[in-house]
């Protein structure tokens, strides 16, 4: 491949090794499960760049289960495929709407979300044929229905010499999902199921590697999924008491006695700072999670802004008491509201139970919260019985959910109403 100024590239020093036979497959479903950098979702984005210039008629779809994330995932990686490459110049960027040109032949890449299904059904292209479909965090779809919709978005005759393919990245965080019976645990020709890791990473440095390392010695269930990229257990899930559900907010908001709760857990290099936002009605007992927020390396000021965006920076938040110099800073920035969660002896266990007295209702944009709950479990002992103690992965944001329901009632003894705040 040449750019413009006929700069030779050498695919294999750019892509390095592990995916030789993904990168070559045509068949209809090429799926590939992997841990943390095993640069899944980098090869893919590299791969479908150098595909895109190579059919001339072919487009692509790229999809995630909320279309708010792509533009910090998806459509960022390709951008670094593109740069990557060092082919700028033959692609035109656009954000309004969100896609991607290849001008010399007018080809297009699509991005959508699921939770707005009319605009996947309704693309039309106006060079080539649709013929490609990549879905991203594929383990965010809980429902195969909702995978089945969109493969039947592929569907037609191609051009000569153009094949049909829907591409799936995910993290495999529970055996149950749909995905490891519907491609891993069938043998089809149409299908290359495919598990990587961090080992055939070449681009790591020794930081890198020492993470993992570390996550062997001292924690190595969670190496298991995460270094690896086995899949997750589910056996002894803590939390059974919750289904993902779409649900009106504002009329949620409505009920008496229904009030607002926000926790907040800190984190920054390794882990993500988690908002957990929610509607909780202590009459029936029903909880009802309408937001989040999920990103490592935010600071404070990243933070307040953050729950600002959202309206949620006159909303009482409970926030992890370990950091006091964080809290008293956002209570500065503008989160007047917000207080140290009280913690306290079993104070872990003292949440749990309480949550799980609650039935959750979780809406299907929480794809993060969805992804934990469906994977706290409990810790096991060596003869592979279940501890009373969780395991310490998948819970930032339910350690966010505990510190929110720490208190039946605020302070001033009044119901807070997300409604109260213009939010809906």
């Amino acid at each position: 491949m040449k750019t413009k100024t006929h700069k030779n590239i050498w695919l294999p020093e750019i892509v390095g090794k592990g995916y030789g036979d993904y990168w070559n497959f045509k068949g209809r479903y090429r799926v590939c499960k992997g841990s943390r950098a095993s640069k899944k979702s980098k090869t893919t984005a590299l791969n479908m760049i150098c595909r895109m210039m190579q059919y001339k008629n072919a487009n692509l779809l790229v999809i995630r289960k909320v279309f708010a994330t792509i533009k910090d995932s998806c459509y960022s990686e390709l951008q670094w495929a593109i740069e990557r490459l060092s082919v700028g110049g033959y692609w035109e960027c656009k954000r309004s709407p969100l896609e991607m040109v290849y001008l010399p032949t007018g080809q297009k890449i699509f991005f959508r979300g699921l939770d707005d299904p009319l605009k996947i059904t309704s693309i039309t292209v106006k060079k080539g044929e649709l013929c490609w479909l990549w879905i991203e965090e594929a383990y965010e779809i809980s429902r195969e229905s909702d995978f089945d919709m969109l493969d039947e978005s592929i569907r037609g005759k191609t051009s000569k010499g153009l094949f049909k393919q829907i591409t799936l990245t995910l993290n495999p965080w529970n055996e149950k999902h749909w995905i490891k019976k519907r491609f891993f645990d069938v043998q089809s020709k149409e299908i290359m199921a495919k598990t990587t890791n961090y080992l055939c990473n070449e681009f790591l440095d020794e930081a890198d590697i020492r993470v993992f390392e570390n996550m062997r010695l001292n924690n190595p269930q969670r190496y298991k999924v995460a270094g690896l990229g086995e899949w997750g257990i589910s056996e002894g899930l803590i939390y059974e008491n919750w289904e993902e559900k779409f649900f009106d907010t504002q009329e949620i908001s409505k009920r008496d006695g229904i009030r607002s709760v926000f926790g907040l857990d800190f984190g920054y290099t390794n882990d993500p700072t988690a908002l957990f936002c929610a509607l909780a009605d202590e009459r029936n007992m029903e909880m009802f999670v309408f937001d989040e927020i999920y990103k490592r390396a935010m600071t404070n000021r990243d933070i307040y802004d953050a729950i600002a965006e959202k309206g949620f920076a006159k909303e009482r938040i409970i926030a992890d008491s370990a950091e006091p110099k964080s809290i008293e800073e956002l209570r500065q920035l503008g989160l007047k509201n917000i207080t140290a969660a009280a913690k306290g002896k079993d104070s872990i266990l003292n949440g749990i139970q309480k949550l799980q007295n609650y039935r959750i209702f979780i809406h299907p944009k929480c794809v993060n919260f969805i992804t934990e709950i469906s994977n706290y479990t409990w810790q096991k002992d060596k003869g592979g019985n279940s501890i009373n103690r969780p395991c310490d992965m998948f819970n930032h944001l339910l350690d966010a959910a505990r510190y929110a329901i720490e208190e039946s009632v605020s302070k001033n003894g009044k119901v807070s109403r997300v409604s109260d705040y213009g939010i809906w």
